[in-house]
């Protein structure tokens, strides 16, 4: 033990002679963890918030479509088309055969051009009900959201979404102003709260109608674009795909389930899927910044060649003294760990501080797992032994006389 200790006391004291070289060394190391550490977070950061935006969508959800596609407890050929009916959706909310259910939702979503005098947004305008809100955990900001009474009555009304009165609205307040659907004319009675999301998955880039007013008025459509389910709970999701699946059939008079019409998503069918496709993206990345480290191994392994052979009259000369061929390896082994290890906390510190400022720009989750940061060290450390064996058994190898003679 004491004699590791005296190896250790040496191996610094040698790297710390040649400053330069000891801290490009390190560099390579510190660049290949950084960035496994930082694209990690990334790739766990990116997969967080996508979850977040699909939980918000809802909880315990389920959601019925036109079309089959191999999904849960219903499983059926490709194809499919305009086959769910507000008749299905009433249907389900009112039979004594489904227990497992507590909101039913029928809605149909088109995108459209809505517009207010000389300013226009093409947004998806969702034809819903009164139970959307509900199923969908869509709160009001001002105003107030579709009423049964509204979808009973067809009335001519739209709920915006925040985004949309940005467009529309940015000087006013839109609550009792009227806005425009192709030849429409609409009252906006209600502003949602935000929500957040980008692109197409924007929940604030949305405007409500009722639905009844959607079918009848705006599009013409008298079949829906799918109907949303929350389950009693968590527990019963599997069960409720179940009892809408055969319900469904049942009432589609198909009796073949590999021939449904319909497909049933669940709310965590979205949620795997998405952690798939970002574990795949994270792994990519991941493998790219492996390849940094590869980069950095190599880097020390031709620092310690080339400390090699600056020392090999040292290395002589100790071996001529007695040393053993274990001492020396040992050594040259020390000082590669030591480059790693150093090149390894501040790679960590680095992919650390560069998640944190990444998640404040960007405001999104911080997220660092312990995980990835003991699988850094662990890599670290190996990459020392292995890039640090042969340059070390290079050295107990040399012959002392040779050593000695070498210029």
């Amino acid at each position: 033990m004491e004699e590791i200790k005296e190896l250790i006391i040496e191996s610094f004291g040698t790297l710390a002679i040649n400053k330069l070289r000891t801290g490009l060394a390190v560099l390579g190391i510190v660049i290949g963890i950084g960035s496994v550490i930082a694209l990690v977070s990334l790739g766990q950061s990116t997969q967080q918030a996508i979850q977040n935006q699909i939980q918000s969508l809802g909880s315990n959800l389920l959601t019925v479509q036109p079309g089959s596609q191999n999904a849960g407890a219903v499983r059926g050929a490709s194809g499919g088309g305009q086959t769910l009916t507000l008749a299905d959706a009433q249907a389900i909310a009112t039979s004594p055969m489904i227990t497992t259910i507590k909101y039913v939702s029928p809605e149909l979503t088109q995108r459209g051009q809505m517009t207010t005098g000389k300013t226009n947004t093409n947004i998806q305008i969702v034809g819903a009900t009164e139970a959307y809100a509900i199923v969908h955990k869509v709160t009001i900001d001002t105003g107030v959201f579709i009423s049964s009474l509204d979808d009973a009555s067809m009335n001519k009304v739209v709920v915006l979404g925040p985004t949309v009165v940005t467009n529309l609205f940015p000087d006013s307040d839109p609550v009792g102003q009227t806005v425009r659907i192709g030849n429409t004319s609409l009252r906006v009675i209600g502003v949602t709260t935000a929500k957040g999301g980008t692109g197409f998955q924007n929940q604030d880039n949305l405007a409500y109608v009722p639905l009844s007013t959607a079918q009848n008025i705006l599009f013409g459509q008298q079949y829906l674009g799918s109907i949303a389910l929350e389950a009693n709970t968590a527990d019963v999701m599997t069960d409720a795909q179940n009892e809408v699946g055969y319900f469904l059939l049942d009432r589609h008079k198909i009796s073949d389930v590999t021939k449904a019409d319909f497909s049933i998503f669940s709310q965590q069918d979205l949620i795997n899927t998405v952690s798939a496709t970002t574990g795949t993206f994270t792994t990519l990345l991941s493998g790219i910044a492996g390849i940094s480290l590869l980069v950095g191994g190599i880097g020390i392994m031709n620092i310690m060649l080339v400390t090699v052979t600056e020392r090999t009259r040292e290395i002589g000369l100790r071996k001529a003294l007695g040393a053993k061929k274990k001492t020396i390896i040992t050594q040259f082994l020390i000082e590669s760990v030591i480059l790693t290890f150093i090149g390894g906390v501040i790679g960590i510190l680095l992919g650390v501080l560069l998640s944190y400022v990444y998640s404040l720009v960007t405001s999104s989750t911080f997220a660092v797992s312990v995980e990835s940061i003991l699988l850094a060290f662990a890599v670290s450390t190996v990459i020392g032994v292995i890039f640090g064996w042969y340059p070390a058994n290079r050295a107990a190898n040399l012959q002392p006389i040779e050593a000695l003679r070498y210029e």
